[in-house]
């Protein structure tokens, strides 16, 4: 138990020593709306102000998104399962970490 509480103590600056920093509720919408963020491959997803996002990966898929308590959410029909991730930034760069720990990088596209 002590070992996950140390683990759990040093991960904010493992991700500090990245250079990435977490981003606050109104950060995240600073952050997404308006922009388009790329994945690789082609792929690449929208952040429209109406809480729209676009996402396509060889084909579009629209979906919503939210910022709730500090996370940015997301839903995609016909699912209407939300998913919340923390959001940490470095440059250019936007990372989304799932619920387990799992990251998923965009990086700013024109």
């Amino acid at each position: 138990m002590r070992r996950f509480a140390l683990i759990l103590a040093l991960w904010p600056g493992v991700l500090a020593a990245e250079g990435f920093q977490r981003l606050s509720g109104d950060e995240i919408l600073s952050a997404l709306v308006g922009k388009k963020l790329g994945y690789g491959d082609g792929i690449w997803q929208t952040f429209d102000g109406a809480m729209g996002t676009q996402y396509f990966s060889g084909r579009p898929s629209a979906g919503r998104w939210a910022v709730r308590n500090g996370q940015y959410c997301s839903v995609w029909p016909p699912s209407d399962l939300w998913a919340c991730y923390d959001v940490l930034q470095s440059g250019d760069v936007i990372r989304f970490v799932d619920e387990s720990g799992g990251a998923t990088d965009g990086t700013y596209a024109e």
